[in-house]
């Protein structure tokens, strides 16, 4: 890989984790629509980091789902529980940011938030396994 590559996964997952912060801080201030929206979007870029990792290049939301699922989970290197639980990130981060009436609350931001600080750690641990 060359170090343009390289910048630019290290880039991602630190962004992954930066991301996580924007979520503690929306939880805290009662933002709960957008702590959906900051979880989902931590661990999207965690996964197109080791997407990146292996020189899978994709453009869409779903290509990312469709090439984690393919590469990682059905590879055994990610658990479907992992797996369920990015989808049903995405579909929560869709359903905030575009349904009316949706109202997430603490206990659902807090709970998915804790779950993607577990997300984001495992795939940056397989990154710097690749």
């Amino acid at each position: 890989m060359t170090g343009g590559i390289d910048d630019l996964i290290n880039y991602r997952i630190s962004r992954a984790f930066e991301t996580i912060k924007e979520a503690e801080s929306m939880i805290e201030n009662e933002f709960w629509n957008a702590s959906i929206n900051r979880i989902y979007y931590a661990c999207f870029y965690a996964v197109s980091g080791l997407l990146l990792k292996s020189d899978i290049d994709t453009s869409t939301h779903k290509g990312i789902r469709q090439m984690f699922g393919l590469h990682y989970v059905k590879t055994g290197l990610v658990s479907k529980e992992f797996a369920k639980f990015f989808s049903d990130l995405y579909d929560r981060r869709q359903t905030s940011d575009y349904d009316d009436f949706v109202e997430y609350d603490r206990e659902t931001s807090e709970r998915l938030l804790s779950l993607s600080k577990d997300f984001v750690t495992e795939i940056d641990k397989l990154i710097k396994e690749k």
